[in-house]
């Protein structure tokens, strides 16, 4: 199986994730719809042979380096210095060093920071958008904002943004989205598919895939203290589905055809995710100070409505909507 998270293959994780873990803003965020793009419209493709041969280049090639091998470089045992909690790489959840579509894409991240996020109430700047990544999905500690890692990861950023159309959505640039089913996610059918379709990367116990040296995973690991902490995206349900939709198992799908049913996706998403049986890294903070931006499928109260934390982990999610939207609430998930 290929580098990327979650389920079965699935390799980060995922982070989360990950800049979105990572991906689109949690608060104000659009939904793109399929038809607003048209179908003819192509892929973006990276074209590595264009980054510049001068200073700035040197600088995008090694952020693109930190992205494909995060934990070799700022990993525990990292060269350039101690920052992640695990082993993990930026690419587990953002593929193709996140340029792939549907998968956490970063190509409009650089335009689209600084930018309002609920989970921190706050506006954040891209680089500390970094930071989230690196603390939550990677439980580790933020990078100094003036590092050369740092730096790294923001010129890679403005690079690749320079191939994407600007202000408007492009193929691939969200997930694709999931229809909600009329009961809830399910996570002992969850794990049955689960067994089918991700054990054979991830590991029966979600343990995931050392590469030789036990340097990083080949396969991340799902769960387990090792994996993304509670809060990250690939922690919430829904946001985790949809990320499977497009990328698991990672040798049936292709960019827009899906192998899982959305309701397969929300199974998996629900098993993977289930605390009540899979162990996490403990979290620093649960966020969303302001309660009414909190996202639907977020399970850590206080809630702005009456729903169960059973209901906002695994839904059904249309009664929550419904209620958010009757009351001049904007759901967000």
């Amino acid at each position: 199986m290929k580098r990327l998270i979650v389920i079965c293959v699935i390799g980060c994780w995922g982070i989360i994730a990950i800049i979105s873990s990572c991906g689109a803003p949690v608060t104000g965020e659009t939904k793109t719809t399929a038809a607003a793009i048209p179908e003819t419209e192509t892929y973006i493709n990276i074209d590595t042979t264009l980054i510049p041969n001068d200073q700035f280049g040197e600088s995008v090639k090694y952020g693109r380096e930190l992205m494909l091998n995060t934990a070799r470089y700022i990993g525990p045992d990292g060269s350039a210095g101690k920052y992640l909690g695990n082993k993990m790489n930026c690419t587990n959840c953002h593929q193709d060093a996140g340029t792939k579509a549907f998968s956490f894409n970063l190509m409009s991240s650089h335009d689209n920071y600084p930018q309002y996020r609920g989970r921190e109430g706050k506006v954040l700047t891209l680089a500390e958008r970094v930071n989230n990544c690196v603390m939550r999905p990677h439980n580790g500690k933020p990078l100094p904002l003036d590092s050369k890692e740092m730096v790294a990861f923001l010129s890679y950023f403005k690079w690749i943004s320079t191939f994407v159309p600007k202000n408007k959505p492009f193929k691939g640039a969200k997930n694709l989205h999931v229809t909600f089913p009329d009961i809830a996610a399910n996570p002992e059918n969850g794990q049955v598919l689960y067994q089918t379709n991700c054990a054979r990367c991830h590991g029966q116990n979600g343990e995931g895939q050392w590469n030789a040296d036990k340097s990083t995973y080949v396969y991340p690991p799902l769960w387990g203290n090792t994996a993304y902490q509670p809060g990250s995206s690939m922690h919430r349900v829904i946001k985790q589905a949809e990320w499977l939709k497009n990328n698991m198992p990672y040798d049936k799908v292709t960019p827009g055809k899906p192998f899982l049913s959305d309701k397969e996706a929300m199974d998996i998403a629900a098993f993977v995710n289930n605390d009540k049986i899979h162990t996490r890294p403990n979290p620093k903070s649960f966020d969303y100070p302001h309660i009414a931006e909190k996202a639907i499928d977020y399970d850590h109260g206080p809630f702005v409505d009456t729903f169960s934390v059973a209901q906002h982990k695994f839904g059904p999610y249309q009664p929550i909507i419904d209620y958010w939207k009757a009351k001049g609430l904007k759901p967000i998930y």
